[in-house]
């Protein structure tokens, strides 16, 4: 069976290595790059994110971030963002009081959790829907979060050829998105590569299915 080929992004943020070595133990053949070339020819390519949503998107302008991560999904290769990886795919984010454009991919605004204790620490249980390809097998397991901010709606409204969203849910204070499968673009508010056995089940769903494409 082919090894997928996975990017990890490589523009600076803190959880890169965990994430290619968890990629591997999945079953991908992971490089660690921020080339355009190998970016935008690899099967899948994975953006990671800790930290401030304004630093990682300043972090993310200084290799185009932005711009590699459109031109795949405009050619239907598939992108997986993480933690803040997955928030700067929103429109913008909202820290501190302070407003910051982000990658625009998805409408809507990343705010901070209405929680009693911040940040949101530790395992939780998810909300999957039934025909998730990320959860598949996987729905009842406990993935582990550590975020005080997430979006907590979806505006956006998919017809037809458009492909209708898979939305996740968990909750912490209240209902926030933990992860999307919106076509070639998916993303997971929590740390696949820190949740253990089901966070690496959940790695190879996803490459499965860079091998279909």
């Amino acid at each position: 069976m082919r090894q997928p080929s996975v990017v990890v992004l490589d523009y600076g943020s803190g959880n890169v290595h965990s994430a290619a070595k968890a990629l591997e133990a999945a079953g991908a053949r992971v490089e660690l790059t921020a080339d355009r070339k190998k970016v935008l020819a690899a099967d899948g390519l994975v953006v990671p994110g800790v930290g401030a949503f304004s630093a990682v998107v300043d972090a993310l302008k200084t290799v185009d971030g932005a711009e590699l991560v459109d031109r795949r999904l405009a050619g239907g290769l598939p992108v997986l963002g993480i933690c803040v990886g997955m928030q700067v795919l929103f429109a913008r984010g909202v820290e501190r009081g302070v407003e910051t454009e982000g990658l625009g991919e998805w409408p809507g605004t990343v705010t901070e959790l209405d929680a009693p204790i911040l940040p949101h620490m530790g395992w939780n249980t998810v909300e999957a829907p039934d025909d998730s390809v990320l959860f598949e097998g996987i729905a009842d397991e406990r993935f582990y979060f550590v975020h005080s901010y997430a979006a907590s709606d979806w505006s956006l409204e998919a017809t037809p050829p458009f492909p209708r969203p898979h939305l996740t849910w968990a909750e912490h204070g209240t209902r926030f998105l933990a992860a999307v499968e919106n076509g070639p673009l998916s993303a997971t508010q929590f740390h696949p590569e820190k949740s253990g056995a089901p966070g690496i089940r959940l790695l190879s769903n996803w490459i499965a299915a860079l091998r279909s494409e």
